[in-house]
């Protein structure tokens, strides 16, 4: 089965033979796909980089729930079931995406639009990772745990991937449900149960996600109108988008100023949320001065909000992890 046997993409099949043509021209045979690249090829169906920040708001959690240094071989334990699931979801992501990732230049890279990966070689992949995550979870940390971890795999793959993706522009939003989980993951490793701390930086993550990803979908909204799928910025223009933006982004700022007031938290992490998240209002606010202004191309400058998005997401949760050792 080739990238656009795969079900439909809005706008995706009347570029089928163009897809067909590019994937004609990567390598098949096994010859052609040396052992190195093969095995990069795998980890790249993983997303390692996505990952990085799912890991990031695990660890913390984990020492919130502890009030201090949670067990050493239990955060091993969690970051390797964390990475082993959400590679899984990944994988299948790709797999059922492959028809619209072979005609979108962000994704034409991709393994099995390389044909560095077969898709039938993805699926057997994924799933083996979906499998051995659940058992490790439940066998190494807890069934809580691997329920949870479970959950947050089929929400990215059916909810979002197969259901949401392509059909609403609020794709994102409900989608994002997914990234949210690593937080109950890490709260549960430690406690095996949740708490109101947990739920509060789930909602941080919930309403971090659409002011994270659509700035970046505003720089590649091109390649989301070629496909039909209904991203945000490729059905409205920079304006709605920069005010949803903004709104979400002052909801998700004062949703994390909840934690102190409810005793989870002290003044260091309040300090830390105060100053990121003033200085990403500010940059939410600049974009949609822009937006508002009319501007377009390279002096939106949309990408500053996505790059500091990750960089307040990293100081939050360190900030979660530091202040139980302040109080």
């Amino acid at each position: 089965m080739t990238a656009v046997e795969s079900r439909p993409a809005g706008g995706g099949t009347a570029h089928a033979g163009e897809a067909v043509g590019k994937r004609s021209q990567f390598p098949r045979s096994p010859g052609d796909r040396p052992f190195g690249a093969r095995v990069k090829a795998f980890v790249a169906l993983t997303k390692p980089r996505v990952i990085e920040l799912l890991l990031m708001t695990t660890v913390p959690v984990m020492f919130l729930a502890a009030k201090g240094v949670p067990d050493l071989w239990l955060v091993l334990a969690t970051c390797v079931g964390g990475y082993l699931s959400a590679g899984g979801a990944a994988a299948f992501n790709m797999y059922l995406d492959r028809d619209i990732d072979a005609l979108m230049d962000r994704t034409s890279q991709r393994p099995l639009i390389t044909g560095m990966v077969s898709p039938r070689e993805c699926l057997v992949f994924a799933t083996a990772l979906a499998v051995g995550s659940t058992a490790w979870f439940w066998c190494l940390v807890n069934p809580l745990s691997a329920m949870l971890s479970l959950a947050a795999l089929l929400f990215y793959v059916v909810v979002y991937t197969m259901i949401l993706k392509r059909r609403t522009s609020q794709n994102i939003v409900w989608g994002g449900i997914a990234g949210c989980m690593p937080v109950f993951i890490g709260w549960s490793a430690v406690t095996n149960s949740f708490s109101w701390a947990a739920v509060i930086l789930f909602l941080v993550i919930f309403f971090w996600t659409p002011p994270h990803y659509w700035p970046l979908s505003m720089k590649v909204k091109d390649d989301y109108e070629r496909v039909g799928v209904p991203m945000l910025p490729a059905v409205a223009g920079n304006k709605v988008v920069a005010r949803q933006i903004v709104a979400y982004s002052w909801v998700m700022v004062a949703v994390s100023l909840l934690l102190q007031p409810l005793g989870y938290t002290g003044w260091f992490y309040t300090a830390v949320a105060l100053v990121c998240g003033g200085f990403w209002l500010k940059e939410a606010h600049g974009l949609q001065s822009r937006a508002k202004a009319g501007i377009t191309g390279a002096k939106l400058k949309e990408m500053r909000l996505f790059h500091w998005s990750i960089t307040y997401v990293s100081l939050l949760f360190v900030a979660v992890a530091v202040d139980p050792f302040l109080r």
